[in-house]
């Protein structure tokens, strides 16, 4: 695992931790942490597997298109583009896996730096409390879209960095940043740059007037 700051690795933590939240999170403490880190990775584990799944069906299907298409030209687009697929599908999938193997790392650190667990439960907890104030933001800024049509990951990436620049005092530009090395490691292919853009669309309108004031 490359060097990161305290704050870095609780983000992270943090985002694990959305999708397993509790009934009650605001009894949320920094020794949850490892259990909902776990429940994310057996989760986690459930949807690299179906990632995989899908990349081998969509690599069948091109394979067998490929064999009957006798060089036709639409039949070879159709391959190429369920080729193209298969690709994102197994790319998603280890960016996954490699994110995965660096789990219990992570939970380590946050029992070794109290800062890390700290902030970590300060972010699930603003993101819980504020949820409805974050997500009217977050759709204010998407184009032609909604919230609850993003991939969860997507969203919670959205709402950690909404929820650091309006509650937590973090620089928009820092939290955009480290919103779109989120996306990197555990979204497609695609997602840090639909992440940069809908949060740089969040911090112009939020100037005019400030959404957060």
């Amino acid at each position: 695992m490359q060097d990161r700051k305290p704050q870095q690795i609780a983000r992270e933590l943090a985002l694990l931790s959305l999708s397993q939240l509790p009934v009650n999170p605001k009894k949320l403490t920094e020794e949850h942490l490892p259990k909902l880190v776990l429940a994310t990775v057996r989760t986690l584990r459930t949807e690299v597997q179906d990632t995989l799944d899908n990349a081998a069906a969509e690599l069948q299907r091109s394979n067998d298109r490929l064999l009957t298409s006798q060089t036709r030209a639409s039949d070879m687009n159709t391959a190429r583009t369920m080729l193209q697929e298969a690709i994102t599908y197994t790319q998603t999938a280890i960016n996954q896996l490699g994110a995965a193997v660096e789990f219990p790392e992570l939970i380590q650190l946050a029992n070794q730096d109290r800062e890390v667990g700290r902030y970590a439960i300060q972010i699930v907890k603003t993101v819980n409390e504020h949820r409805i104030f974050i997500d009217e933001q977050i759709s204010a800024a998407l184009v032609d879209w909604q919230v609850n049509r993003l991939a969860q990951i997507d969203r919670d990436i959205l709402r950690i960095a909404v929820a650091e620049m309006g509650f937590l005092n973090l620089p928009d530009s820092v939290a955009i940043n480290e919103a779109v090395v989120l996306a990197k490691r555990y979204s497609g292919d695609e997602g840090h740059r639909f992440i940069n853009g809908v949060l740089r669309r969040f911090t112009e309108q939020k100037k005019l007037p400030s959404v957060l004031s």
